[in-house]
């Protein structure tokens, strides 16, 4: 096992890594939308709190030399179900063709404030940081 870290994505913000690699598989942290040149919060709507979210997961990914492509799972928590065709059309637009299988759910709370927090799980092709 392996951990992951970019300066392009969020530094952890609590006692975790931002990724992990397992064999041939990559397990992210969740991500919230912190900005990370200055981990101040993208405060914005749904859909700039989701843009910088998922900005965030693509450089985990990138340093992980992958894509969207090989992504297999992510999970979604919004703190607001309403929020979920806003968020829907940016998730759609940030992972072109890629659909990987997906968990989205409702929860009460997320940290720092924030209206969404993404997790993934990629398969890492046979040349990438493994």
């Amino acid at each position: 096992m392996k951990t992951l870290s970019t300066p392009n994505a969020p530094g952890a913000i609590g006692p975790y890594s931002q990724a992990v690699v397992t064999g041939n598989l990559l397990f992210t942290a969740g991500q919230i939308p912190l900005v990370p040149a200055t981990m101040a919060m993208e405060t914005g709507s749904i859909e700039a709190q989701t843009g910088q979210v998922l900005r965030n997961l693509e450089a985990v990914l990138a340093e992980a030399g992958t894509t969207w492509a090989s992504v297999v799972k992510t999970t979604v928590f919004l703190t607001d179900l309403a929020d979920f065709g806003a968020f829907n059309a940016v998730y759609e637009q940030a992972l072109g063709g890629a659909k990987p299988a997906r968990s989205t759910v409702q929860v009460a709370a997320l940290p720092r404030g924030a209206k969404v927090e993404i997790e993934l799980v990629a398969e890492l092709p046979a040349h990438a940081h493994a």
